[in-house]
């Protein structure tokens, strides 16, 4: 049996003002029509069935997440305090595994935009059948359109077979410089598109994840909160990926975005002539690739170049595009009464 996991925790702090405690960023149309929650589940349509796809995610968005998706709500599992995805993957994998011993894991997040659902299976297809066929870890690397230093590479090795090859190493967030090399190289984006089977990702952390492996016998005797209280906070990429030996890659040869700052909207929505995107009442004269999301009354920009504006949540934010990435740092520089939103 093949299952769906979906990471749909966070709280989306780089859309600040627009994503907030009651909406925040897996609940909103960023892409499209739709919420990224939603794109995803819909993605999984026809290949993997709703009741055998669970939802990762916090207290605070579990019941938001069951208004808006498609998925029966024993799917649902509510982490009792965000501990990174390793654990979270782990748990959901062994939830998997207790429905079904022989389960095949795909695990995805939230907040991509991709254009393009039927390369994207084609693509999850290989990294399961990978899985299962070479007992391996499974990522996808997504062949890159540009040298961004806001993703992970992939440097492939030796072929598998015809699908896949083992992976040499990984490398986190380049410079600019060494993001060109890696593409000469042939290096892929590390999209976080994973594949496994339940057993091969418990054998791997037993052997190299010590955050999290002394307390699985808490998910094995049905101790969730006990298993959260005592693992140690790290990701899947860091805990487990980057250290094992049997990881192997398949390649995703469609448009892949992560949706994580204002600056991604330009990407992944649709821009006038001057390269402008604009939600709701906006009128632009003689502006030119500005990024503009207005829930208020009309708004007017003139003259203007390469700025985020954004209305909403009785917020207004500007700041250049350029600073998005960080949008962060003047996030803890505001008055808490100003930064914190309902």
């Amino acid at each position: 049996m093949r299952w769906g996991v979906v990471i749909a925790g966070g709280s989306g702090t780089r859309f600040w003002p627009l994503s907030s405690p009651s909406q925040p960023k897996q609940l909103l149309p960023l892409s499209g029509p739709r919420s990224s929650a939603q794109e995803a589940v819909d993605r999984l349509a026809g290949f993997i069935p709703a009741e055998r796809v669970l939802i990762v995610t916090g207290a605070d968005l579990a019941t938001k997440l069951q208004e808006r998706l498609e998925v029966p709500h024993a799917n649902y599992l509510i982490e009792p305090r965000a501990a990174g995805t390793a654990a979270a993957l782990v748990w959901a994998t062994l939830e998997a595994a207790r429905r079904d011993p022989d389960a095949t894991v795909l695990s995805m997040h939230a907040d991509w935009a991709i254009s393009d659902p039927a390369a994207f299976i084609v693509a999850a297809d290989a990294a399961l059948s990978t899985a299962e066929h070479h007992q391996r870890l499974v990522t996808v690397g997504i062949v890159p359109s540009r040298p961004d230093t806001g993703f992970g590479y992939i440097i492939g090795g030796e072929p598998l077979d015809a699908m896949a090859q083992v992976v040499a190493r990984f490398e986190e967030k380049p410079q600019a410089a060494r993001a060109l090399d890696l593409l000469a190289e042939g290096a892929l984006w590390n999209s976080g598109l994973f594949a496994w089977r339940a057993a091969d990702l418990r054998r791997e952390v037993l052997l190299h994840t010590p955050e999290i492996a002394p307390a699985l016998p808490h998910l094995d005797g049905g101790d969730v909160i006990g298993f959260f209280h005592a693992v140690r906070s790290i990701s899947i990429d860091v805990g487990v990926f980057e250290r094992s030996t049997a990881v192997a890659m398949v390649r995703g040869d469609f448009p892949w975005d992560d949706i994580g700052t204002w600056e991604a909207l330009a990407r992944v929505r649709p821009r006038d002539r001057q390269g402008n995107v604009t939600h709701g009442e906006v009128t632009l004269v003689d502006c030119a690739d500005c990024i503009v999301w207005n829930d208020g009354p009309p708004m007017v920009l003139s003259g203007v170049r390469e700025l985020v504006v954004v209305h909403a949540n009785q917020r207004t934010l500007v700041l250049e595009r350029s600073r998005a990435p960080d949008l962060k740092q003047t996030l803890d520089a505001l008055p808490q009464a100003v930064r914190e939103l309902e």
